[in-house]
């Protein structure tokens, strides 16, 4: 009788890899490795004044706060990137890097808006 047909008590493990592939823990573990590589090898500033946007087919998307930094990533940094990306963040597959001009600040708290 195989293991996959016997009954009885499954490994913890086996139990909560079930329990994250089903919950979208691991997609989550994903954006956060791959995230903190981005903020890791843009640097400072450069990670405050770009956002992460999703990787569609090996392509991620970023959007950047003005067109001079666009440039600097696109043209002089983005082998760089690339490089550190899938050495920092191996859960992703990226192919490529597509930059954007457009507004990249984040939600203000309720807080900050009174």
């Amino acid at each position: 009788m195989s293991s996959a047909n016997r009954r009885g008590p499954k490994p913890v493990g086996d139990i909560l890899n079930e329990l994250f592939a089903a919950r979208g823990f691991g997609r989550l573990r994903g954006l956060k490795e791959l995230e903190d590589a981005w903020n890791a090898a843009v640097g400072e500033p450069g990670c405050r004044q770009t956002k992460l946007g999703e990787v569609r087919r090996g392509v991620l998307n970023v959007t950047v706060a003005h067109p001079a930094l666009l440039e600097e990533l696109r043209v002089f940094q983005k082998s760089a990137l690339l490089a550190a990306l899938r050495q920092n963040a191996p859960g992703t597959v990226i192919h490529d890097i597509r930059f954007r001009v457009g507004p990249v600040d984040s939600p203000q708290s309720p807080a900050s808006r009174s």
